[in-house]
């Protein structure tokens, strides 16, 4: 992790929990330790913008990247649960594969250039000791390294693996991240309310990772 890249974001305050509608779309609420407006994303969904909005999420194995174009001040993040789609064919956002190219897709229609984004990349945290929860977050790992090195685009920061889930705030004109590691003690909690989160998925399947674009 660059630490000039990534600040240590200082805040106490606990995330919300989860959503419960497996369709939902990012939620827009007003952060009080950074006064400012942001959109929370859950997993399975991406924004992209050509405002300079701050995007929230909370990981553990799962992983977000987040891509910006600094010419064109746009970026976007992305909440990725696993790397490829099984052969399910939905397209959905909760699948790396689909979530990378839908995000890269978005932020190229709102003027951003393919050879200009830069990324940051979160999450991919062991945060069951067990080994399916272990190979969950290094694969998500593996895959999102993987597709960006193909892709030519550069990796300027990136804090994931490890014990421990990550609170992440993403600054998406300028590409500013700030990254709190979260106690391993909420581990199992967030593992939960992303296993729940996945289980829902796996029934009502939403339009294209829920994509919102500004």
């Amino acid at each position: 992790m660059s630490a000039a890249a990534i600040c240590a974001e200082p805040l106490d305050r606990r995330f919300d929990q989860w959503a419960t509608a497996a369709d939902s779309a990012p939620m827009r609420y007003h952060d009080r330790g950074f006064d400012t407006p942001a959109i929370k994303l859950l997993p399975g969904e991406l924004v992209g913008t050509d405002d300079d909005a701050m995007l929230v999420t909370i990981l553990g194995s799962c992983v977000a990247a987040c891509l910006w174009d600094d010419v064109a001040q746009v970026g976007g993040m992305n909440h990725f649960m696993l790397p490829g789609d099984a052969g399910d064919g939905t397209g959905s956002g909760r699948y790396g594969v689909h979530a990378m190219e839908l995000l890269i897709n978005r932020l190229m229609a709102l003027g951003a250039a393919r050879s200009r984004l830069r990324a940051k990349l979160f999450g991919g945290a062991a945060v069951i000791r067990s080994m399916t929860q272990t190979e969950v977050g290094a694969s998500n790992i593996a895959f999102v390294q993987q597709y960006l090195r193909t892709e030519g685009i550069a990796v300027l920061a990136s804090d994931v693996g490890g014990p421990w889930p990550r609170r992440v705030h993403f600054f998406s004109g300028s590409g500013r991240a700030f990254v709190k590691r979260l106690p391993v003690i909420e581990a199992r909690r967030i593992a939960t309310d992303e296993d729940q989160h996945r289980r829902r998925l796996q029934t009502h399947v939403p339009d294209a990772g829920s994509i919102e674009l500004f």
